[in-house]
């Protein structure tokens, strides 16, 4: 493989993969009900308007969640996953393999904003604890609902909170479970 094909393919998997990263972030950020008034939000929502809006006219929402930003994501992935194998073996993957490729793409990549966002937040809160930042504002707005009902089963004990290293926990066994480690 020549350094041009290489240049390209590291081209495509960094730009595919970040707009993807916020597709889904949007998709999470949808499901837990963030504020959409956050400046973090609000960059989210504008970068990936231009390919929801006229998704979300044949995709419709179920239940309020937004099925146009989850399909978005999985079609993404799977043209990403489609150009770079081409690029790089001058075949295409057969569908089946690449469809489920993608959604075990996507189910990877969701552990993954849960996990950093669990890391961002433990360490901002021993850097900063108790100040506002529109980017705290928003993992908060994600984790909350998955630390919350860690938090009612085992109480903080002497003031530490458990929540987040058993919601790592569970992380690690689901990659584990999914064959990501």
């Amino acid at each position: 493989m020549d350094k041009l094909t290489q240049i390209a393919l590291l081209l495509i998997q960094v730009i595919s993969h970040f707009y993807i990263l916020i597709v889904m972030l949007r998709f999470l950020l949808q499901l837990v009900r963030a504020d959409f008034y956050n400046p973090l939000s609000q960059f989210i929502v504008k970068a990936t308007n231009p390919l929801v809006i006229p998704l979300r006219k044949v995709i419709p929402g179920l239940f309020g969640i937004d099925i146009a930003s989850l399909v978005l994501a999985l079609v993404l992935q799977i043209l990403a996953f489609l150009v770079i194998s081409v690029i790089a073996n001058g075949a295409m993957i057969p569908f089946a393999p690449l469809l489920i490729g993608s959604v075990f793409k996507l189910i990877e990549l969701t552990l993954n904003i849960y996990f950093f966002s669990f890391i961002i937040m433990v360490i901002i809160s021993w850097i900063a604890p108790n100040t506002h930042n529109p980017v705290m504002a928003v993992i908060s707005s994600l984790t909350e609902p998955v630390l919350s009902p860690i938090r009612k089963m085992i109480p903080a004990m002497g003031g530490l909170d458990f929540s987040v290293m058993i919601a790592m926990l569970g992380i690690f066994i689901l990659k584990i479970l999914f064959g990501f480690s």
